[in-house]
């Protein structure tokens, strides 16, 4: 789940597991798979990027890779 802006400041939670499209069209405009729609006031890279940090929260995008400086590296 992310957190969303609403143009009147107003703010919600999204799944983002059900986005689908996320374009600036120049307002952020969030279509999900049923087709509903999402005007945001948070711009399209902030938007990714939290769907990306709740991907790697519940683990979707795989192993994070090794940390520089990690012990474990060979």
């Amino acid at each position: 789940m992310i957190k969303v802006t609403r143009l009147n400041g107003t703010t919600f939670t999204l799944n983002a597991l059900y986005i689908e499209t996320i374009e600036s069209l120049p307002d952020t405009t969030i279509t999900l798979t049923n087709g509903k729609k999402y005007i945001a006031r948070d711009s399209a890279k902030k938007i990714n990027e939290r769907v990306l940090a709740f991907y790697r929260s519940v683990h979707l995008l795989g192993v994070d890779p090794p940390v520089r400086g990690d012990s474990h590296e060979e």
